[in-house]
């Protein structure tokens, strides 16, 4: 018997946060976003929203500080008016399987923006891609779009856009 697969659109972003302090305070959890960090996540962004039209359904977000802050700035830049959905599903050291179970609970959801770590964020696009092998030099504030169409056991996405800090600010 074959799994039953959902056909409906939907629109993954995966975010990484931005520049996070480093060394103290004593747990990795609880360390929080730069000013920099900010700067360089705020023009991705706005970048985004200025010239993609990002304007996400549902925010799920890493439980870990850094991961919220960067969360929080992208409800704030694309006006999001709902709750952000805080899950260990995205914690840095999660499978890229476990984040495609919580997004199929969501398939309903027109956009999602994922708010995480690296190396999960980069192992997971490569997994929403169909090609867990394909190595993404995922850095800090970037943000990706991934259609996909299908929602059966394994995910089979394609990408449309990668937006990185450095791309924001040149023009600047």
């Amino acid at each position: 018997m074959t799994p039953a697969v959902s056909c409906r659109v939907v629109d993954i972003y995966l975010l990484r946060h931005g520049i996070a302090e480093e060394g103290p305070p004593a747990k990795d959890s609880e360390r929080a976003l730069t000013g920099e960090g900010r700067r360089k996540l705020r023009a991705v962004l706005e970048t985004a929203c200025n010239n993609a039209a990002v304007s996400p359904t549902l925010i799920v977000t890493s439980p870990y500080r850094r991961a919220v802050q960067t969360a929080e700035l992208a409800a704030e830049v694309f006006e999001y008016q709902g709750d952000m959905l805080r899950t260990k599903a995205l914690l840095p050291t999660a499978s890229p399987q476990g984040v495609w179970e919580e997004i199929r609970l969501h398939k309903d959801i027109d956009s999602i923006l994922l708010a995480g770590h690296d190396p999960l964020i980069s192992s997971l696009t490569g997994y929403l891609l169909g090609c867990s092998a394909l190595q993404v030099d995922f850095k800090k504030a970037t943000l990706l779009r991934i259609y996909i169409d299908r929602f059966g056991p394994e995910p089979r996405g394609e990408l449309k856009w990668m937006l990185t800090a450095k791309l924001c600010r040149e023009g600047r």
